[in-house]
């Protein structure tokens, strides 16, 4: 059986053009990481239990500007890691243009969310937990590592913010 690809027929020149342009400088990854957050609309959510098995899970999410905001049901696995284990990664983009996000949960249930993060959760998304009552519980990742890079070029600088402190 032959497989084609995107790439079949191509040299490597045309091939390298669907590389990411030049290396962007610290400064210039932050404000891309911080205007993605602001723009997108769903993040991979990796978490894992008590037992180690791994889930990795599409949420809606909604960037306040110092933490991410998501909703999930609380009984679900996601929800009960976020809960229990108080940590997760996030991640945005493709292998090309990656964003991992580490952070520490913080969970509230439909009646302790703070109304403005709630609210602003439900005008981004266009679906609002909060009318499921409790089916539903919010939880705030606060990011304390950040990484980016695009393909193999940037993996050198890709470390943004340690320990909750943006480097650059």
């Amino acid at each position: 059986m032959k497989i084609e690809s995107e790439t079949a027929g191509q040299g490597p020149e045309e091939a390298r053009d669907r590389r990411a342009p030049g290396i962007r400088s610290g400064a210039q990854r932050k404000r891309d990481v911080l205007e993605r957050l602001g723009r997108e609309l769903d993040i991979w959510v990796a978490s894992a239990g008590a037992d180690g098995v791994p889930y990795l899970v599409p949420l809606w999410f909604l960037w306040d500007g110092e933490a991410i905001w998501m909703a999930t049901r609380p009984a679900n696995p996601t929800g009960r890691n976020l809960r229990d284990g108080g940590r997760a990664r996030l991640a945005l983009g493709h292998t090309r243009d990656v964003v991992l996000i580490d952070g520490v949960v913080e969970t509230y249930g439909a009646g302790e969310v703070p109304d403005a993060a709630a609210d602003a959760f439900a005008r981004q998304s266009g679906w609002d937990p909060r009318q499921q009552g409790d089916a539903y519980a919010y939880f705030k990742v606060v990011p304390r590592a950040v990484q980016a890079w695009h393909e193999e070029p940037e993996l050198r600088g890709r470390h943004l913010m340690r320990d909750g402190e943006w480097l650059v």
